[in-house]
């Protein structure tokens, strides 16, 4: 098995779901053999990482998260991972700085939307991800096309996911005010899939459909890739 490494902390709730998918798959592949795989996790400090994507200084927030990278392949990590959808946002930049293979989620997404049959997926997730266009430039090489709520269902999105989901709060009214925006972009865009486009999302939507609809749980599609790559290096 290859050593995991895992950037965690954006945010928290998600890094330890990561964990917790990762060593549930080695069970069911085990069938009670306690063969788990040796992971190493650096949590970032998530403040410090968003008010330089809010700044807009890409650079800073990149060069930050290299480090990080870099510090997991000097510990011995074989091949990493980001535990979040936002950082993908300079997915290439790092990838560079480093000398072992990343798993991208945004890559391992677009794989099982097409495996679906989704030629349309809606994406929700932070306004970074949302707005940054790199999800829709992979799965633009997928011949997949992404949709992003108006305006002011992002804010609300990202407003709900800064200040009640990424802290652990989950309420009825938040999930069905994201359900409701699901059920929108499925008739005024078309919609074939919805994409939870931050790791925090399948805390509070976990269901396999919504509206009719598949849900790509991000977290689970890209632990699903972490594990085989752990397992067989592919």
């Amino acid at each position: 098995m290859k050593k995991i490494g895992l950037i965690g902390g954006l945010g928290p709730e998600a890094t330890v779901d990561y964990y917790k998918a990762i060593i549930d798959s080695f069970k069911e592949k085990n069938n009670g053999a306690l063969d788990y795989p040796e992971i190493i996790i650096y949590s970032v400090n998530m403040d410090h990482f968003i008010a330089m994507v809010k700044r807009a200084n890409h650079q800073g927030a990149s060069d930050y998260l290299a480090k990080k990278l870099q510090a997991l392949v000097n510990a011995g990590s074989e091949f990493i991972a980001l535990s979040a959808n936002t950082p993908h946002l300079f997915f290439d930049d790092l990838q560079s700085a480093i000398s072992v293979p990343m798993i991208s989620i945004v890559e391992a997404t677009a794989r099982r939307a097409k495996a679906l049959g989704i030629k349309r997926a809606g994406l929700i997730g932070t306004s970074f991800t949302m707005r940054a266009g790199f999800y829709q430039d992979v799965f633009k090489k997928y011949d997949l096309e992404i949709e992003i709520p108006e305006k002011e269902e992002m804010k609300y999105i990202n407003e709900k996911l800064f200040s009640e989901i990424e802290l652990g709060i989950f309420k009825d009214k938040t999930r069905q005010g994201i359900i409701d925006i699901i059920g929108k972009m499925k008739i005024d865009k078309k919609i074939e899939g919805i994409i939870m486009g931050c790791t925090e999302l399948p805390l509070i939507l976990n269901l396999d459909e919504y509206h009719g609809i598949p849900s790509l749980n991000t977290s689970l599609i890209h632990v699903k890739e972490i594990v085989e790559y752990c397992l067989n290096g592919n």
